[in-house]
């Protein structure tokens, strides 16, 4: 007899009917939802790149590399020869004017001193001496007047008595001038005795030491350089401008730079030099431009490499565009350096490098007028351009747009455009070739 239990069982088929019948409309509604999307016609917007216009700060500059170097220093050197004796100071120790520094065998210079004295004072007796003879060729001299007056000598003795006067007179000036030419030589030794004493002619702070303690000093053929000692308060930036942006530049323009090690901090010049004789180095012709920075802090270095900015042209608080979403053809900003603008606060960033000659005008009007604009730079004649935006109906037109100041990055709409609405700065990632290409860069 053949016994079933519950657990031998089979599932009744008419379950995985039920399951079949309720898939099949979720399937359908997932496909009506997703046809269009897959196989539908797609939005012409959903090909392009949109950048919204939005305000902020621009700055045009030409970027340079330099080296920073103390405004004032000099080459401490030694004017007499001799052994490097002693040197008092060490590399960063700060001086005062007159401060020993180092110091040179004085030895053989104490010996010409000595012995300039010494002919000094023979002279000096001499001179003495000279001045009694003298007095003495002058008292025969009155006697034979007037023994000459009685009638008591002979006219030879008057006239010898005479010559003797005149030529104890003119020893004693010779004399006279052999002092006066032994205390010339003693001064010039007892002045090289003093320039063994190397002293130091500026305060400052002692940047480096080319001598050492023990060596010979040769000043007959060229001075030798002991160490340097600047004044480190003030600091020069010796910038190299490349000569396609040399004639960017103007006098009295700001400037800026960075260092390695100064974690974004930017100090602040005004441009106060071009030199006019360039310096080519693998047939790169450079101009040196130089602006000097205070450093009351001591934070700024010798050698140190600074990054500098020129302000050529700035904007505050402009409606910015991406330089991509200007279509091709459009003119550059005619840009020129102007006054400059009190200089942005502490970090806040460069306007994005080395940018098109420009400066735009500082105010907008129109659609782009914005508020506490300011801009440094005067625009010779305002530049337009085409953008496309984005309408309230979502579809895309074309509009002309006046530019201010510009880089390579972005530019200053002056009047054409909102604060907000969104223009096409390229094309999407994926679309068709058949798309419209993307617009290039000014």
């Amino acid at each position: 007899m053949n016994t079933h239990t519950p657990s031998s069982r089979k599932p009744h088929p008419r379950w995985g009917r039920r399951l079949t019948l309720l898939a099949l409309p979720l399937l359908a509604v997932g496909g009506w939802y997703a046809w269009p999307h897959l196989v539908g016609e797609r939005s012409p917007l959903t090909a392009y790149q949109f950048s919204t216009v939005q305000r902020g700060d621009i700055e045009d500059v030409v970027t340079a590399t330099g080296t920073l170097q103390p405004r004032d220093y000099v080459d401490v050197g030694a004017q007499v020869s001799g052994q490097l004796d002693k040197i008092h100071v060490e590399v960063g120790d700060s001086v005062k004017e007159g401060d020993l520094l180092a110091q040179i065998d004085p030895t053989v210079y104490l010996a010409r001193v000595d012995a300039s004295r010494a002919q000094l004072k023979n002279l000096r007796a001499q001179l003495k001496d000279r001045e009694a003879q003298l007095s003495l060729a002058q008292i025969q001299l009155r006697r034979q007047r007037a023994l000459m007056a009685e009638d008591a000598t002979t006219q030879e003795s008057l006239q010898t008595a005479e010559a003797s006067a005149k030529s104890a007179e003119a020893q004693l000036e010779a004399l006279r001038a052999q002092i006066e030419q032994i205390e010339s030589t003693l001064r010039a030794d007892e002045a090289n005795l003093q320039y063994a004493r190397i002293l130091s002619p500026m305060s400052g702070t002692v940047v480096s030491i080319t001598a050492r303690q023990g060596q010979t000093l040769n000043t007959n053929q060229q001075a030798p350089v002991v160490m340097r000692i600047a004044d480190l308060s003030t600091m020069t930036v010796q910038t190299q401008v490349s000569e396609a942006d040399i004639g960017r530049l103007r006098l009295g323009m700001s400037a800026y730079f960075t260092t390695l090690g100064g974690s974004g901090k930017r100090w602040y010049g005004k441009l106060e030099r071009i030199e006019p004789t360039p310096t080519v180095t693998n047939n790169v012709v450079l101009y040196n431009a130089l602006f000097d920075v205070p450093n009351a802090d001591g934070r700024l270095m010798t050698q140190m490499t600074a990054q500098v900015f020129f302000v050529v042209a700035q904007a505050k608080d402009a409606l910015l565009v991406p330089m991509a979403a200007l279509t091709q053809g459009a003119p550059r900003p005619p840009q020129v350096a102007g006054p400059a603008s009190p200089p942005a606060p502490a970090g806040t960033p460069p306007g994005g490098g080395e940018m098109n000659p420009g400066g735009g005008r500082g105010a907008g009007k129109g659609m782009g007028t914005g508020r506490n604009r300011t801009a440094t730079g005067t625009a010779a004649s305002p530049a337009q351009g085409t953008v496309k935006v984005e309408n309230a109906r979502g579809a895309l037109e074309d509009r002309k747009v006046v530019l201010g100041v510009a880089n390579r990055v972005q530019a200053q709409v002056l009047e054409g455009l909102q604060e907000g609405e969104r223009v096409v700065s390229g094309v999407a990632v994926g679309a068709g070739s058949s798309g419209p290409a993307r617009t290039p860069r000014l």
